[in-house]
């Protein structure tokens, strides 16, 4: 894992001044009026959010495929992104005026997701049972998430608040600030702490589940360990940049060949790389020569919907 790790840490030591430099107005530090202001208040803040969600959504990814021993899982799939999105536009749907209330909306949204996932899934013994009421549930959550975030966009008293909700849902860093950083940063730290603490229950799983049992392995440990730090992963997220899909997807693909493919040696250069990848993204995002800036969420659909492509594809192939 050593060898990943140190590659992606160089990669991102690169890719950080270069994203604060990058945009639609290139800055030089030497000659651009007011530069410091920019990097330190518009720029800065803007990429450790891109470094802090993405390593988020790839820890939870690397984690989620781990759990069910799927490569095509996702962390978006199980109705905490989903949640989240609910809580925020309710929010947006009431027109709270607080900088601080949508973040919480959004939050209370993964939370509730995430306890009556927990609620739903948890009360089974057996791995096996548990991993499929976990797939269930967390299908049968983002759909009546989704259902509902439909209704009130449906409902929204005007024009403005429904155009306020369908950007959001979008996903995007554009003028996110420090504020956005203090949330999302120590819940994304706290839900990868307890991702990685899960890794080594996760290698015992992917050995069977008598065997994970005989070392000692709590199913319902593991359960809860999974649910808290995906919700605390993908919700902080969602309360601060809207819905940013396919990275927990796409990062553990491109990792797993490098490392011995163990859940847990995959979770840290998971997030690693996730962080590089949302950082790249926005980075690109900003530069491209649009009208209007290419909302981050939209420009990872774009890689991620193709690359999931593939990845049945293959999959299809490898069972023929």
């Amino acid at each position: 894992m050593t060898r990943p790790v140190l590659v992606l840490a160089a990669l991102l030591a690169l890719a950080v001044p270069l994203s604060l430099l990058a945009g639609r107005v290139w800055i030089d530090p030497a000659s651009t009026p007011n530069a410091a202001l920019i990097l330190a208040e518009l720029r800065l803040p803007r990429a450790v959010l891109a470094l802090v969600l993405g390593g988020g959504l790839g820890a939870a990814g690397a984690a989620m495929q781990g759990y069910l021993r799927n490569p095509l899982a996702d962390p978006g799939l199980f109705g905490i992104a989903p949640g989240a999105a609910l809580g925020a536009v309710l929010a947006l749907f009431i027109g709270v005026s607080a900088a601080w209330m949508l973040p919480a909306f959004a939050l209370v949204g993964a939370g509730g997701a995430m306890a009556l996932l927990a609620l739903i899934a948890g009360r089974t013994a057996s791995p096996a049972n548990g991993i499929a009421l976990f797939t269930l549930a967390g299908m049968m959550i983002a759909s009546l998430a989704g259902a509902l975030t439909s209704l009130v966009i449906s409902l929204a008293p005007n024009a403005f608040a429904m155009s306020s909700i369908v950007t959001w849902l979008m996903g995007a860093l554009t003028d996110r600030s420090w504020q956005d950083v203090s949330i999302a940063a120590p819940l994304t730290a706290t839900g990868v702490v307890l991702l990685w603490r899960a890794g080594r229950s996760l290698d015992a799983l992917t050995l069977g589940e008598a065997a994970a049992r005989s070392m000692g392995v709590d199913p319902r440990r593991l359960l809860w360990l999974m649910v808290a730090g995906t919700a605390l992963t993908v919700g902080s997220g969602v309360a601060v940049a809207g819905i940013i899909g396919f990275v927990g997807l796409i990062v553990p693909h491109l990792v797993r060949p490098f490392t011995d493919r163990r859940p847990s040696s995959l979770i840290v250069p998971s997030a690693l790389a996730g962080a590089l990848l949302v950082l790249v993204a926005d980075m690109v995002c900003r530069v491209l020569p649009l009208v209007t800036e290419l909302l981050l969420g939209i420009a990872l659909s774009l890689i991620g919907a193709p690359f999931f492509l593939w990845l049945l594809l293959r999959m299809r192939r490898g069972l023929a």
